[in-house]
C-alpha cells in the first residue's frame, strides 16, 4: 500500500461539471475522481465504471452539468489515524483506491492499493520507481539565506530530486544546549560552535522551501527534535528525512509515524539488530518508511563502506533501500544504483573549503550532475527481471545476421518435414536453428519452395491467414515490388502503400508492374541511401542536406511514375521521416527551431507537383541503420500542427507506435495528441508499442489500447486510409499482416 497526500489531480469540487472530472479521469490514470466540498469535505466519487453504467441505464449525462448531479455518494473512506492493517482491509472488490479522512471529513491523504512505497510531492519512490535522487544541503548554507538559495538553484540544474535541510533547536536537543560547556569533547565543542554560527533562523528556513516550491524542487528537513518536528508540521512539509541520530529513538520515531507522512531512515551507527528492531517498530505505528545504508564516517574509507549491506538489509526488512553516502567521489552511489538503492542522498555544496565538516566531504555541482548522469543511465540499463525479450535493434540483427532453418529439397502441402529436409543458413529472417527438432515430423501446410524459410506458424497446427476485412476507413498494406503482384490478391484491399528501399529508386517498375492498376497506392520514401547516407532535411550540414533534398525529389519523380500505373489515385501520399535526430541527446529549444526551420527551407526546394508529402510522427529513440538516435522533431503534437499550418500542402502520417511512445515518454495524453493534430492527418500507421522505445511488438501485447484508439480516430481522424505498419509482417506470404488485420477487425 502507499499513501499519498498528493492530492490535486483525483479532487474535484461539487459545483465543476462532468466534463472538467472526466478531463482529470482521463489524466490521473486510476479512472476515478472524489468529490468535495469547497473546504475539502468528501461527499462522493465518480469513475469511469460510473460513467458506463449511468449510460448503460439510458440516463442522458450532460457534460455541462455538475458532477455532484451524477456521483457515487457510496464511497468507501478511513481515518487519517487508521492503522495501516485496517486500511488495507478496505481494498476488496476492486477498490483500488481509499480517501483517508481527518475528523471533519475532509481528505487529508489517498492511500493506494499495491506495492508498498513513499511518497514525496508527486515523486512515488518503489522497487519500480526512478532512483530518487536528494541534494543534502544541510547547513552548508553556512547560515546565510542568499546561500541557501543558490544551493537550492544549482542543486535544480543539477538534476536533483529535491534539496534537503536540517532542523534543530539547540536549547531543546542538546545538554547545557545554551551555553558553552566546557567539559565537553573537542567533536562535540566543534559542533556546537558550527551549529550555533550557521544555522538559518525558522522564517529563513520556511523561506529556503517556498524557494524550493517556486523553482520546482521540493524541499525535504530532517527535524532533530520534538519543538523542530512541530514546526515542520505547522509549515506543511510533505515528507521527513529521519537522521541517523534518531533510528534508534524510539520516542521520537512514534512522533514522526503520528504524522503519517513518509519517512526516510539513515541507518548510519546502528547495529543490524537496531536496525531491525527499530523497522519493526515503524511497522508497528503503521509507517510509511523507507531505509537507507550509511556510514556516519566522514569522510568514510571505501573499506568499511559494506554496499553489499544494500541486499541484506532489503532482505531483513522487506522495505525500499537506498544509500546515503559520506565517502568522496561519485562511484560509490552509482555502484549503489546497480544494487537496487531507489534513493541516493549526498551532500552538496559550491565551495568545498568554507568551513563546516560537511563541506569536504559534499560534491560541487559539476560533481552532482555527473552522478545524477551516471544513475540516469545505470537505472536506465537494469531493466527488469522479467522475462528477456528482444529490442527493435536486436530484432534488426537478428534479421541480418543470424541463421534459419531454411528448406533443402522442396516439399509439397500434406508432405512431412524430414531431417533431410532442413538446411542452416543466413540471414535469421526464418525458424531459429534451435526449433530444427520440433520441426521434423510436421506436415507441411504450405507448398514450401527450395531455399525458402521455415516460419514459426509452420510448427503450428492452427495460422490465421488472409481474409476480406470489414473496416470504415480504407486499408491496405505495406509491400515491396518484388511480392506485390502476390500479396495484393489476398485480399479485399483499398490501396498498398510501397516502403521502397534506394535501389528500388533505380528498378524499372514495368517489370514488376505490367498494367493500369484498380487500386490506390501510398508511397514510403526510403530513409537510408546509398553510402550510409540517412535522409535529414534537418542537418545542419547544407552538403548533407543538399544530398537528402536531391533524394527525396528523386523519391518523387518515382512515385508520379508509379502514379501512372495506379490512375485512380489523385496526388498520392508520399510518407517520409523528415529528419531531425541527433546521436548524443535531446536538443535545446533554440537547437529545435532551427531544425524546424530547415526542414521548412528544404520542402520548398522539392518538387511536390501532384504528390502530397506527410511527414510521419516519431519516437523519442527511433532506429535507424547504424543505431537507436535521439529524435527532436514531430514527437509534440503542437510543434507538428503549427508547422504544417505554417507550410503549406505539407500533412502528416500518424504512426501509432511511434506517437504512444513519445506519450509514454513524455506522459502526454493521447486522446489530446489525437485531437490536436487529426485535422493534418492525411494517413496512418497502426501498430503496437511498449515503453519508449518498444518497436515491433505484436500487436495486441503492448501498451496501446486498440478500442480507445479507434474510438479517437473515428472521432477526429475519420475516413483516412491506413496500413498495419508490422515489423517483417511481409515474412510468409504477410502472415504478420493477416494476423494484425484479423486483431484490428476483432476490435474495431
Amino acid at each position: 500500500m502507499l499513501i499519498s497526500n498528493d492530492l490535486i489531480n483525483y479532487l474535484v469540487e461539487a459545483g465543476q461539471s462532468v466534463h472538467e472530472s472526466l478531463k482529470k479521469i482521463n489524466e490521473n490514470k486510476m479512472k476515478i475522481i472524489f468529490v468535495v466540498s469547497s473546504n475539502g469535505m468528501l461527499l462522493g466519487s465518480f469513475s469511469d465504471g460510473d460513467l458506463r453504467r449511468l449510460l448503460t441505464k439510458g440516463k442522458d449525462i450532460n457534460l455541462s452539468d455538475e458532477i455532484a448531479s451524477v456521483m457515487n455518494t457510496s464511497v468507501k473512506s478511513s481515518s487519517i489515524n487508521s492503522h495501516k492493517s485496517d486500511i488495507e482491509n478496505l481494498f476488496v472488490n476492486g477498490v483500488e483506491i481509499v480517501p483517508l479522512l481527518d475528523d471533519s471529513n475532509r481528505i487529508k491523504a489517498l492511500a493506494f492499493k499495491g506495492e508498498d512505497g513513499i511518497q514525496i510531492e508527486g515523486h512515488v519512490i518503489n522497487n519500480t520507481s526512478k532512483v530518487f535522487i536528494i541534494a543534502e544541503i544541510g547547513n552548508n548554507h553556512n547560515g546565510s539565506l542568499n546561500n541557501a538559495k543558490k544551493l537550492i538553484d544549482l542543486a535544480k540544474e543539477s538534476g536533483a530530486d529535491c534539496a534537503k535541510f536540517q532542523m534543530r533547536n539547540i536549547k531543546d536537543l542538546y545538554k547545557d544546549g545554551s551555553e558553552l560547556d566546557d567539559s565537553a569533547d573537542l567533536g562535540a565543542q566543534y559542533t556546537m560552535d558550527l551549529l550555533k554560527r550557521f544555522q538559518l533562523s525558522d522564517s529563513d528556513m520556511f523561506k529556503a522551501f517556498d524557494y524550493c516550491k517556486e523553482v520546482g524542487l521540493p524541499p525535504l528537513c530532517t527535524p532533530w527534535d520534538r519543538s523542530s518536528l512541530e514546526k515542520l508540521e505547522k509549515y506543511g512539509m510533505s515528507a521527513y528525512k529521519v537522521a541517523s541520530a534518531d533510528l534508534t529513538n524510539h520516542d521520537f520515531l512514534e512522533a514522526l509515524a503520528a504524522t503519517k507522512k513518509s519517512l526516510i531512515c539513515s541507518t548510519g551507527m546502528s547495529t543490524e539488530d537496531e536496525i531491525t528492531n527499530s523497522s519493526s517498530y515503524l511497522e508497528s505505528l503503521g509507517a510509511q518508511f523507507a531505509l537507507l545504508h550509511c556510514n556516519s564516517t566522514y569522510p568514510t574509507p571505501f573499506k568499511d563502506i559494506n554496499l553489499s549491506y544494500l541486499n541484506r538489509l532489503k532482505e531483513k526488512t522487506g522495505k525500499i533501500v537506498g544509500y546515503s553516502g559520506h565517502e568522496r567521489g561519485v562511484s560509490v552511489p552509482v555502484a549503489a544504483v546497480a544494487m537496487g538503492a531507489k534513493i541516493i542522498e549526498k551532500h552538496f555544496t559550491f565551495d568545498k573549503s568554507m568551513e563546516g565538516n560537511d563541506h569536504k566531504v559534499s560534491l560541487l555541482p559539476s560533481e552532482f550532475k555527473n552522478m545524477v548522469d551516471q544513475i540516469r543511465i545505470v537505472e536506465e540499463s537494469l531493466g527488469t527481471n522479467k522475462d528477456r525479450t528482444l529490442s527493435q535493434g536486436e530484432m534488426m540483427n537478428r534479421d541480418t545476421l543470424a541463421k534459419s532453418l531454411i528448406c533443402k529439397e522442396a516439399l509439397s502441402i500434406g508432405e512431412e518435414i524430414k531431417f533431410e529436409n532442413i538446411d542452416i543458413k543466413s540471414p535469421g529472417q526464418g525458424l531459429q536453428p534451435i526449433y530444427k527438432l520440433d520441426l521434423i515430423g510436421k506436415i507441411a501446410k504450405r507448398d514450401i519452395d527450395k531455399g525458402d524459410f521455415f516460419y514459426e506458424s509452420d510448427l503450428l497446427d492452427d495460422v490465421i491467414g488472409p481474409q476480406n476485412y470489414n473496416f470504415n476507413r480504407p486499408f491496405g498494406i505495406p509491400v515491396r515490388y518484388h511480392d506485390y503482384s502476390n500479396l495484393s490478391k489476398k485480399s479485399n484491399f483499398d490501396f498498398v502503400e510501397f516502403h521502397l528501399s534506394y535501389q528500388d529508386l533505380d528498378l524499372e517498375i514495368s517489370n514488376y508492374i505490367d498494367c493500369p492498376q484498380e487500386m490506390d497506392f501510398v508511397v514510403h520514401s526510403p530513409e537510408l541511401f546509398k553510402g550510409d547516407h540517412i535522409l535529414n532535411l534537418a542537418s545542419p550540414d547544407e552538403a548533407y542536406r543538399d544530398r537528402s533534398i536531391s533524394e527525396l525529389n528523386r523519391v518523387c519523380d518515382t512515385t508520379r511514375e508509379l502514379n501512372k500505373y495506379f490512375p485512380n489515385t489523385t496526388d498520392p501520399v508520399i510518407v517520409l521521416n523528415a529528419g531531425g535526430f541527433s546521436s548524443s541527446g535531446f536538443v535545446g529549444e533554440n537547437e529545435k527551431n532551427e531544425m524546424y526551420n530547415l526542414v521548412s527551407d528544404s520542402l520548398k526546394k522539392i518538387n511536390k507537383e501532384n504528390v502530397r508529402i506527410s511527414i510521419q510522427s516519431m519516437p523519442p529513440y527511433p532506429w535507424h541503420f547504424g543505431g537507436q538516435s535521439f529524435h527532436n522533431l514531430f514527437l509534440k503534437a503542437e510543434e507538428m500542427s503549427k508547422f504544417c499550418q505554417n507550410n503549406e500542402n505539407i500533412y502528416l502520417c500518424l504512426d501509432i507506435s511511434h506517437t504512444v511512445m513519445a506519450c509514454n515518454f513524455y506522459n502526454w495524453n493521447l486522446h489530446n495528441f489525437i485531437k490536436e493534430v487529426g485535422r493534418h492527418v492525411t494517413h496512418l500507421h497502426i501498430s503496437d508499442a511498449l515503453g519508449s522505445d518498444g518497436e515491433g511488438i505484436e500487436i495486441g501485447k503492448g501498451d496501446v489500447d486498440f478500442n480507445e484508439l479507434f474510438r479517437l480516430l473515428d472521432l477526429y481522424i475519420p475516413s483516412i486510409s491506413f496500413i498495419p505498419e508490422i515489423w517483417q509482417g511481409h515474412k510468409n506470404e504477410g502472415e504478420g499482416f493477416w494476423k494484425a488485420l484479423s486483431f484490428l477487425n476483432d476490435i474495431k
